[in-house]
């Protein structure tokens, strides 16, 4: 798929969103497409896979009136929060490392920004131990995937060289770097400029990733690079991806508006031998794991107002339950056996995943963006030995709900700065054992939250 026919299909996608008073807004199209080069469009639209995202995502939501409407369960006691030994809290401003964001491996954060396209930070200190630098420019939406086993997967530009037209020529690279010296191990290159999550991610004894072809996903090897063996799928033909304890599986259906049917394969991690486990009806699209359950949603009969959240598990034993759209979710998260969402209104809620019941909604204690701005809120997580599930905005306030009533136990306010310009999006907040990381652009703040102080 060219990145012209990418750019269309997130315009129509867009703005075919439009159920009741759920709209996005007026000029969003435009945001979204409006780069400036071309490789960073890709960037942040990948495939056709995130595209279709894309319209589930923008009316991802739930009707309960703004209250549950049964008796919450009290909260139960929650252990202490206790800091990580040698840690202090800090803050950093301009390293220049974070601003694509950042993921948390052991004592470390591995992140990506507009200096380095990998680097790696002290999480006890927050001081700067390595860095890979750019490679032209470092302006996009990705960070590194992750870090096993002494080795960091991240995205690089394939090269610096400009066309003869003076525009950037594409390309991305997956490069695994070794995580005690900052070295550079190999590069593979992708074959466009998808960096979602959708392109790369870790399997049992491999590094499964979107190449040679954008049909193709890949085994390779740790720490060579080389390939083990590959997936091809059929023209006319769209997969989803998720890994389950290490297992990769795919969900597959044809690259139409409205699919009959997902499939949902398993490939063998050493084999890539396929086993189809189900086969579910319309068009699934993926929302997450839980533990060995792929969490899915899809439109009901009712069309996309009527959804239904469904879950399959490694065994292709799958559940489903009806949700009903009232209005815009603004971010989500799934947390254990539960789906959190934040909705426009500023409503956090808690669904079981389980039984498909609300369990709770509650003010979100912190102030959601407007509908034209484009920096949202951060993907929730969740501490389960707090029981506390976070929030972030972009101004910096903070939230803790518990996670079993939604009763708000905890607030603060940080001075992370404002999201420079052409660089990352949403704020994020990450866990490093008991402690928070939230980022703004490049600013972080690493602090131990005092639930009940």
């Amino acid at each position: 798929m060219t990145t012209e026919h990418v750019e269309e299909k997130v315009r129509q996608a867009l703005r075919a969103v439009a159920l009741d008073r759920v709209r996005a807004p007026g000029d969003l199209v435009e945001k979204v497409v409006r780069r400036r080069s071309r490789r960073r469009f890709s960037q942040a639209a990948g495939t056709a896979v995130a595209v279709a995202a894309i319209s589930v995502g923008a009316v991802f939501g739930f009707a309960d009136g703004g209250t549950a409407r049964h008796d919450r369960p009290v909260r139960p006691a929650a252990s202490p929060a206790t800091p990580p030994e040698g840690w202090k809290p800090w803050q950093t401003s301009g390293l220049d490392v974070g601003e694509r964001g950042c993921v948390v491996e052991g004592a470390a954060l591995y992140c990506s920004g507009s200096a380095y396209d990998a680097a790696k930070i002290d999480a006890n200190t927050g001081k700067r131990l390595w860095g890979v630098e750019v490679n032209r420019e470092g302006d996009g939406i990705d960070h590194p995937l992750a870090g096993r086993d002494g080795v960091v997967y991240a995205y690089r530009n394939h090269t610096a060289e400009n066309r003869p037209d003076g525009d950037y020529s594409g390309g991305t690279d997956l490069m695994a770097v070794n995580a005690g010296t900052g070295k550079v191990l190999w590069t593979v290159e992708m074959p466009q400029d998808d960096r979602t999550d959708q392109a790369a991610m870790l399997i049992d004894g491999a590094v499964l990733a979107n190449t040679p072809s954008i049909r193709t996903m890949s085994a390779l090897d740790p720490l060579t690079g080389k390939e083990k063996w590959r997936h091809t799928w059929d023209k006319g033909i769209v997969c989803q991806r998720a890994v389950l304890s290490g297992v990769p599986y795919l969900l597959c259906t044809p690259d139409i508006e409205k699919p009959d049917a997902t499939d949902v394969l398993r490939l063998d991690p050493t084999t890539g031998t396929i086993t189809k486990v189900a086969t579910l009806p319309g068009g699934q699209q993926l929302v997450g794991t839980s533990g060995d359950r792929i969490v899915l949603i899809a439109a009901g009969d009712g069309g996309r107002k009527d959804l239904q959240l469904t879950t399959v598990n490694s065994s292709g034993e799958h559940v489903s339950h009806p949700y009903r759209i009232d209005g815009v979710v603004v971010t989500s998260a799934v947390v254990g056996d539960r789906l959190i969402t934040v909705s426009r209104q500023g409503k956090a809620s808690a669904r079981s995943l389980t039984t498909g019941k609300n369990l709770w909604t509650r003010p979100v204690g912190i102030k959601v963006p407007s509908p034209d701005t484009i920096p949202g809120l951060a993907k929730p997580v969740a501490s389960a030995k707090q029981g506390v599930v976070y929030f972030l905005n972009p101004a910096g306030d903070l939230s803790g709900l518990d996670l079993h009533t939604g009763e708000q136990v905890w607030r603060t306010h940080l001075d992370t700065g404002k999201t420079r310009p052409g660089f990352g999006g949403s704020p994020q907040l990450l866990l490093y054992q008991d402690v928070l990381v939230a980022r703004n652009g490049s600013e972080m703040v690493s602090l131990l939250p005092r639930i009940g102080d």
